[in-house]
This record gives structure tokens, C-alpha cells and sequence, in this order.
């Protein structure tokens, strides 16, 4: 299956998110707690959602929009979107990955928010026509990392027993672990972090233990919790895309908080996570599809001048029984070019039969024959 005849409903699926954001706005003020002020040239309305990691991920952004531009006045206001308010429902039943966006997104259409503050992996690859990331932060750590139940004594995911219970809430954890690790048991957990963590350790719990992501316990300051770090060498699972990075959705135009924002950007995390995106993209993948990756950044040395880009890829079927796996190198030095890293990425993985197991996967997005 040639990368060409991937069938991309993109411009329908995104005018119809478009148009379901609009209808929110026009009641978004009555979710955004509390309400906004009209924008003026020294108020910077900052949205994020209501958890204590994303609060705390905006804090990231506060603090250094007020390090750089500190005459300025900045108003923070959360909200819940769709998937913090359904705590039952796992994710991948939702089969979209706007249920992070949606309200947030509605706000800065209305003019309400400057700009919203998200972590990168919740972000659509395709966003609304009028709005765009205007800036990716330095990334935190993007590996998944295995917490393990604080009364049993395993220090790594090969130490666990067959039958024991891995939580998580990510088909594309649990299709990487499936493939690698048959013997274990999977079941959902939702919540926030510490309400996941309370729901580990208790002692009627089922959990064995659970992953999560790296980043989120570092910036909770939970990162004693860490059994191990699980990456290519380490427990085999790569990432998903966009993981570790805040991105900072904006209004297309609005140069302004454009220029606020390009003290932040990060260059290299920026180029990377572009490639990655681009690859999910062009696979038509979303929160629902197992697709993993791993950036990394060779720094110039002997064997080249210049810092060369490293991706690696996987993509597995939900049973964990089929998987193809690419890696690829080069030069990234501008945007351009970090989308056809990832969409040259995505080619050869579906050379080697990504098509096909993605066409398996029943999602709103379905990758089909032209």
C-alpha cells in the first residue's frame, strides 16, 4: 500500500470539528471559571484546563511569559473539558483526541483566551483552520515510566509475574506491552494522577501497577515514584507523540501573542515533535491508535557536522500480535523539514505493512485503499 493512496477525510473531519467548536463557544463562558476579561493590550488570558498537572504545566508558561515580558498581566482560567469530565469512559472509546481541546479551543475563537496551554499529546495533529501552536516548550522527560504497587517488591516490568495487572488507559501502552509481555493482565484506570496512584496502592487494589508518563510525575514532584523508565532499551515501549512537550494553541494571525511566545519555543524539542506529529498525521493516528515513537538528537561529532535527528517508530495492532517497527536519521533544520521527516517515516512503515494494521482498527479515521 503506497503512502499516496492513504485516504486523509482530513478537510471533512476538520471542517466538522471546526464547526462543533463554534457551536461551544457560544457557551463556553458559562464553563470557564471564572470569566474572562475582554483581552486588552496588557492582559494576557491564559486557558488551561482544571487538573493539578495541567495547572501546574501552565505554570510552567506563566512563569516564564512573566520572566520574559514581566510589564504585562496575565489571568489564568481553567476549565474542564469532555475528558475530565467523563472519568469512566476509556479513552479509547472516545475516538477522538479534541476531548482534551474542544472547550479550551472555543474560548480563543470567541476571543475570551490569548492563548491556551496543553500538553502536546492531547493536541490534534490537524487543529481548527484558524488556530495554530505557537510555540513548543523544552521537553520534559517523554518515556513512559512503570509504577509499581508501593507494597510489592518488583523493580522492573520483567520482574512481574504472570497474571499480574498492568493499569493504563493507553491503547498504544497496552498494544506495546501485549506484543512483549503476553503473561500480564491489563485493566483501565482513569482519574488523575493521584487518583490513579491511590487506586495502585490500595490494598484491595488489582493493580500490579501502572504506567504513566514520565513528564506528569516529574512535574507533580512524584518522580520517587518511578520504578523504571521504560523506553527502546529499557522495557521496549516507545512514547507517544508530542509526549513531555507543552504546546500553546493560539489564534492563527494573532501576532501579538505570536511574538510573546517566541521567547519560549524550544528549537529542538520543536522539530522534533513537528516530525512526530507529522508522522501520526499522515497514519491518520489519534490517542485511539497504537503508534509509538522515540526522538533523540545525535549531537555533531566525527561522523557529521551538523545534529542529526533520530526516530524510531512502531505501530501495533491492539492484540499486540502484529507490529512494524522503522528507524530513520537526518538533518532537521527547519519546519518544513521536520514534516517530511515524519511523513517519510510514516512511507516506509506503511511499505512494511502499517496499512494494513491500522485498517484493522475500527476508528473514526479509517485508513483505507484509494
Amino acid at each position: 500500500m503506497e503512502i499516496a493512496k492513504l485516504h486523509h477525510p482530513q478537510a471533512t473531519a476538520t471542517a466538522a470539528i471546526s464547526t462543533a467548536i463554534e457551536d461551544t463557544a457560544a457557551s463556553v463562558s458559562a464553563t470557564m471559571s471564572p470569566p474572562p476579561t475582554t483581552t486588552t493590550t496588557t492582559t494576557i488570558n491564559i486557558g488551561t484546563r482544571k487538573s493539578v498537572l495541567a495547572l501546574k504545566q501552565t505554570d510552567i508558561v506563566h512563569q516564564a511569559l512573566q520572566r520574559s515580558w514581566p510589564d504585562l498581566h496575565y489571568e489564568i482560567h481553567a476549565m474542564s473539558t469532555m475528558g475530565d469530565k467523563n472519568q469512566v469512559t476509556p479513552l479509547h472509546d472516545f475516538g477522538a483526541k479534541s476531548l482534551w481541546t474542544h472547550e479550551l479551543e472555543a474560548g480563543l475563537l470567541k476571543g475570551e483566551l490569548d492563548m491556551v496551554v496543553h500538553s502536546l499529546k492531547d493536541m490534534p495533529t490537524q487543529l481548527p483552520p484558524s488556530l495554530k501552536i505557537g510555540a513548543i516548550l523544552t521537553r520534559e522527560d517523554p518515556r513512559d515510566a512503570l509504577v509499581v504497587k508501593a507494597s510489592l517488591p518488583y523493580k522492573s516490568i520483567t520482574d512481574l509475574p504472570a497474571g499480574s495487572v498492568v493499569g493504563t488507559s493507553s491503547v498504544r501502552r497496552l498494544a506495546q506491552i501485549k506484543r512483549k509481555y503476553p503473561h500480564l493482565d491489563f485493566a483501565d484506570v482513569r482519574g488523575n494522577v493521584g487518583t490513579r496512584l491511590s487506586k495502585l496502592d490500595a490494598e484491595d487494589g488489582k493493580y500490579a501497577c501502572l504506567v504513566l508518563a514520565s513528564a506528569g510525575l516529574k512535574r507533580l514532584d512524584l518522580g520517587h515514584r518511578i520504578t523504571q523508565h521504560l523506553e527502546s532499551t529499557s522495557g521496549g515501549l516507545l512514547h507517544a507523540v508530542g509526549q513531555g512537550a507543552l504546546g500553546v494553541e493560539i489564534r492563527e494571525g494573532d501576532e501579538r501573542t505570536q511574538e510573546l511566545l517566541s521567547k519560549l519555543a524550544d528549537r529542538p524539542t520543536t522539530l522534533a515533535c513537528l516530525a512526530e506529529r507529522s508522522l501520526m498525521r499522515t497514519l491518520e493516528g489519534g490517542c485511539s491508535v497504537p503508534i509509538g515513537v522515540e526522538t533523540t538528537w545525535r549531537t555533531p561529532g566525527e561522523e557529521q557536522d551538523r545534529a542529526v535527528l533520530v526516530m524510531k517508530a512502531v505501530v501495533v495492532s491492539l492484540d499486540g500480535k502484529d507490529c512494524v517497527e522503522g528507524e530513520t536519521a537526518g538533518e532537521v533544520e527547519s519546519e518544513g523539514q521536520a514534516d517530511d521527516f515524519g511523513r517519510q517515516m510514516a512511507k516506509e512503515l506503511v511499505e512494511k505493512g502499517a496499512g494494513k494494521i491500522l485498517e484493522a482498527i475500527t476508528l473514526n479515521r479509517d485508513i483505507v485503499n484509494a
